[in-house]
Order: C-alpha cells, then structure tokens, then sequence
C-alpha cells in the first residue's frame, strides 16, 4: 500500500502538478488524478512522464458516468468511457470509483441489485479493456438509511456479493475504514480479504462518545485523533493481505 493524497478529498481544489508538489511536500507517495486535464494536455505518455520525474505513483480518478441516471444519459456517458480508460491504462492510472447508496425509495433490495448488476457490467467491461478497475464504496451508517422505504447494501459482505455479481473480475471495494467501523465490520472480515479484493482505501476516525448506529456521515475526524476506529488493526489488516494500492484521507 502507499500513502496518497486527493486534493479533492479534503477540499483543496488545484491542478495535476499543483497536487503533485503538494503531495512531495507532505511525503506522500502518490496523488489522485484528473483524467480530463491530462487528456487536454498531452498523451498518456506524457502524463506518466509528469508522474515518473515527480517520483509519484497515480492514485485513483473519479468515475466519469453517472450510472444512476436516466439510460440515455447513462449510456452517452458509457460512449464516452472507453477513450478515458484506454488513456488511464496506458499512463498507470488503473483505479476508479465510485459510492453506492446504501438505500432506495423506489426499489426493493432484490431489483435495486439487479439495476446496479446492469449499470456497473458494462462500465467494468469497458474499463477492463484497458486493465483498469473499478471500486465500489459501501455506505455503513444507520442514519443514511434511516427514513428510506428500501435498505440497500451496507456491509462489507454485501458490495463483495455485488462485485461477484457483475462477474467482471476487475470490480473489488473502495474500502473506507468509516463505513467499515459503521457497519461493524471487523479485522477477521478485512483479514479475509485478498489484494484483489480492494481497489482503494479511505481512512478517517468517528467522533468520541458517540453510539456507532447514531454516527452521521458528514461528522468525522482526522485519522487517529479519537482512537474510536481502529485504524492500527485496520491498516494491519490490509498489511497482512497484501493490499498494493492507494490509502486516501478521506473527509
């Protein structure tokens, strides 16, 4: 695993090189990457050369579909995927996602998982053409599911259900040590887990004195500054399987 910033994740917008210096000056040893600046600005070897002379490794990039929308719109932007990722794999940069919500209030679990097998395939196709993989976030907290008609999937087990569905081999988790503590995961659940298992790594910390079903999503801490998760076991975890991939501070 390595140590990687995403500007965006903590609010500081910038470009690709300003992020780069950003990342060298705090011993980062990779940085997220903006697909659509670098594809205006040269070729892919360009952009891995950007990253080689930086001595960075790239990060993820943000999915550039919106897979919940209407299927006209959803489809226009699966068009427009494929020369993304052949431009992401050809410069290093073979990591994407994207969060699932973990409830609906128009369908029931059985036919939401179904809709999601159908829009993620597709786009886990057309990323793997290129070698690249996409990761999946479950969302833990009780109070996002709190007040919908349907629950969807929550836990850890479940986005491995998901990922298995859509039977691509290059779909694995956005694993958020958040949304595992709130979902009660557990080390033996991540222990479990082999490096192909996960595509990128968040971590953060949950307010002190707070019940885990009453944690709210937009209330978190820097990692490490309550000891509520515990981000010692957690990376120790993801140590014992291997994990190759970026760890994110995420808000």
């Amino acid at each position: 695993m390595f140590r990687n910033l995403s500007p965006g994740a903590i609010g500081i917008g910038c470009s690709t090189a300003e992020g780069m210096t950003l990342a060298k000056a705090a011993a980062f040893e990779g940085v997220d990457v903006n697909i659509g600046e670098l594809m205006q600005n040269g070729s892919p070897d360009d952009a891995r050369k950007m990253f080689d002379q930086a001595g960075l490794r790239p990060g993820t990039w943000g999915l550039p579909v919106k897979w919940r929308a209407e299927e006209s719109v959803y489809r226009q932007d699966l068009k427009g995927l494929e020369p993304i990722a052949e431009f992401a794999g050809a410069m290093g940069a073979k990591r994407t996602a994207t969060f699932v919500p973990s409830w609906s209030d128009k369908m029931p679990f059985e036919t939401n998982f179904e809709f999601h097998v159908s829009r993620f395939r597709p786009i886990a196709e057309a990323l793997g053409k290129y070698g690249c993989r996409l990761g999946l976030e479950f969302l833990g907290p009780k109070t996002l599911r709190d007040g919908h008609r349907h629950e969807f999937i929550h836990t850890l087990d479940g986005m491995l259900d998901l990922c298995r569905a859509i039977d691509t081999g290059n779909v694995g988790l956005l694993l958020d040590a958040w949304h595992w503590y709130t979902s009660n995961g557990t080390i033996k659940d991540l222990e479990a887990l082999n490096d192909s298992d996960v595509v990128c790594v968040h971590i953060n910390d949950a307010p002190a004195g707070v019940e885990i079903d009453q944690q709210v999503d937009n209330v978190r801490c820097l990692p490490g500054e309550t000891g509520v998760i515990d981000l010692a076991g957690f990376l120790g975890a993801l140590k014992h399987i291997r994990y190759t991939g970026p760890v994110i501070r995420a808000r």
